[in-house]
């Protein structure tokens, strides 16, 4: 049995939704294979935010920006590692993604956003022009609006369906096979997410997630298998950003992202092997992570029990029984006072005394001269300063990059988000988008928002130019009906 699509989609999250939508507004004709048992894929799990440059929520709020300081900050952060034409193209198509998000039905007011689930503009990561879309509905509201406009477009999805591998002609990709069934494509987008969730291909292509050792987490899609790594080995694609990922500092006893986590005490401070403060204890995860790295891989989280009585019910790591139960296991450490705190986590007294008197005479006054904590509890909505760090008993926790979000190796990709042999040169009929195309999510994640607008911006790219390229082979053949569940 033989089909034959115009263009068919290797998964069913951000990217491939929006490269099947995409693909269908050119006039093509659309299959989608999800290898679960419904669509959304990581972007579903998010919260949606979504990383853009010179828009109208901007603009109704008076900020001056465009792709072009994107770009600079974009790759400065990313000390230059990237391909700058990728990541100007990128940074060109976001905003007008964003644009094309909103027409289709996505609600993003042009209020100021405190947080990532609340609705707006709000701060992504260390740009000084605030750039972190924040959709209503979360990243659960994307999926479906664009689930809405699959299903307007008549594209058609085959579920619970992995495909094998990637069917190759004379150089050219014509197809996928799929439950042992051939089915002929004028052109293939693989946006079959990443790998967080196969521990071998961790280990082989961002080891560095390791180094938390049993304290490591992943909270990426149960879809995200690698599989475009697999097609990359098969059909000798290029593969790049080896080495590199998301991973989010967290206690080492959390294992669920912080919507279902919890959060930690405002009044905390983060201090080193040296009992020195190193860091904003609300640095955003663009920076955070490689501030932690720098100083041995972890620090320590220090806070009081006024702290811990005060955690908010309901969570499932961070609340008062929880901490109860990690000092009664041995692995967060409880002292009657800060002398003996840092006995116990080996750190010098004399330090740690002088560090947390500092942080007590400055963040509870409203100011913080050295990390400058003020500004990003404010740009976070936060109500109140934190109280005083002093009331008995005190706790530290090793606080590490501990959760695996997302992976940035897969197929290396152009501007046109087709895919590169391993001279360089694009495969015909191929193309690839979000975590399983590689080059746009770098060395750093410049904030909030990255891996959705890179998953969307570049699936959108991928399906047109899909089509088009489909629309202008010199390779034509009937489409048929195929079933679907």
């Amino acid at each position: 049995m033989t089909e034959h699509w115009d263009v068919v989609v290797i998964g069913g999250g951000g990217a491939g939704l929006a490269a099947a939508v995409s693909a269908a507004e050119e006039g093509a004709s659309v299959l989608l294979f999800e290898s679960e048992t419904e669509l959304g894929g990581s972007t579903a799990l998010s919260a949606g935010i979504f990383t853009a440059a010179g828009t109208s929520v901007q603009a109704g709020l008076g900020v001056d920006d465009s792709a072009e300081k994107f770009f600079q900050h974009y790759m400065d952060l990313n000390q230059w590692m990237l391909s700058p034409g990728l990541i100007r193209a990128f940074c060109e198509n976001a905003g007008p993604t964003l644009e094309w998000l909103i027409g289709l039905g996505v609600e993003i007011p042009a209020a100021i956003s405190g947080n990532a689930h609340q609705p707006g503009l709000a701060q992504a990561g260390v740009e000084d022009v605030w750039r972190g879309h924040v959709p209503k509905d979360q990243g659960y509201g994307l999926i479906q609006v664009l689930d809405k406009a699959r299903r307007k477009h008549g594209i058609e999805v085959i579920f619970g369906t992995r495909v094998q591998k990637l069917i190759e002609e004379d150089g050219r990709v014509v197809g996928v096979v799929a439950d042992d069934i051939e089915v002929h494509a004028g052109a293939v987008v693989v946006a079959s997410g990443g790998f967080a969730q196969d521990p071998g291909l961790v280990a082989r292509h961002f080891p560095d997630a390791n180094k938390a050792g049993d304290a490591l987490f992943v909270v990426a899609a149960e879809g995200s298998r690698g599989d475009h790594l697999r097609f990359a080995e098969n059909l000798g694609a290029s593969v790049a950003g080896d080495g590199w990922g998301l991973m989010l500092p967290t206690v080492y006893f959390q294992r669920f992202h912080h919507w279902q986590a919890g959060f930690p005490p405002k009044s905390r401070i983060y201090v080193n092997q040296d009992g020195r403060r190193f860091m904003d204890e609300d640095s955003s995860y663009a920076v955070s992570t490689g501030i932690i790295d720098h100083q041995g891989g972890y620090g320590w989280m220090i806070f009081d029990e006024n702290a811990r009585v005060n955690l908010a019910p309901g969570y499932a790591d961070w609340n008062p029984e929880r901490i109860e139960e990690e000092v009664a296991a041995g692995g967060t450490i409880r002292a009657d006072t800060i002398e003996d705190l840092a006995v116990a986590t080996g750190v010098p007294v004399a330090t740690l005394t002088q560090t947390l008197r500092r942080w007590n005479d400055q963040l509870p006054s409203g100011h913080d001269d050295d990390f400058l904590r003020h500004r990003t509890l404010r740009n976070k909505g936060a109500v109140g300063n934190p109280d005083p760090i002093a009331t008995a008993p005190f706790y530290a926790a090793k606080i590490l990059p501990a959760e695996l979000v997302c992976t940035h190796a897969g197929m290396e990709i152009n501007t046109d988000a087709a895919v590169l042999g391993s001279t360089g040169v694009p495969i015909e009929g191929l193309y690839a988008a979000g975590e399983a195309g590689a080059g746009i999510l770098g060395l750093r994640y410049v904030g909030g928002g990255n891996a959705v607008a890179n998953a969307l911006t570049m699936g959108r790219v991928a399906g047109r130019n899909a089509a088009n390229y489909t629309r202008t082979s010199a390779e034509s053949a009937p489409v048929h009906s195929i079933a679907h569940s």
